[in-house]
């Protein structure tokens, strides 16, 4: 009797054992379940915080670039300011630069009004400096006067 007794307290024990393990199973399945989602919803986060941080490094460059344009008034105010003390202090540099900026103001009006070509475009073409424009324009005259001498004969 008494080791029947036994076998039986043993027999239930073990299916106390299976039950709570099966029990056990199933809550760690749960849990890596609850994990994978978890883990997939950050690796989505993820990725979409990387697009928001390639655009936020996008918004501060073109700031910069703004910045830049700010740059580029400061600079022609020290311009300003240079070409003030250059006019009072250098005796012979007033006349040259006064004559030039009249020549260029000149030129430009000319091109606003049509009258002229307008050089900036030859320029953003050409990349050359004054010298290389005028020996382009005198060899382009020299092939317009043999087209003409050609035509006429």
């Amino acid at each position: 009797m008494l080791g029947l007794f036994l076998c039986a307290v043993s027999v239930w024990s073990h299916i106390k054992t299976k039950t709570e393990l099966k029990r056990l199973k199933g809550h760690l399945s749960d849990k890596m379940e609850l994990e994978a989602d978890k883990l997939s919803s950050m690796k989505g986060e993820i990725e979409s915080l990387k697009k928001e941080n390639e655009n936020m490094r996008v918004k501060v460059q073109t700031g910069n670039i703004e910045d830049s344009a700010q740059a580029l008034e400061r600079e022609l105010e020290i311009f300003a300011r240079a070409e003030k003390a250059m006019v009072l202090n250098a005796p012979g540099f007033a006349q040259a630069w006064e004559n030039a900026k009249e020549k260029s103001e000149n030129e430009i009006r000319e091109e606003e009004a049509g009258k002229s070509p307008v050089k900036r475009m030859f320029r953003k073409f050409f990349k050359g400096n004054g010298s290389d424009d005028q020996k382009s324009n005198s060899s382009g005259e020299e092939r317009t006067a043999l087209m003409t001498s050609g035509d006429e004969d």
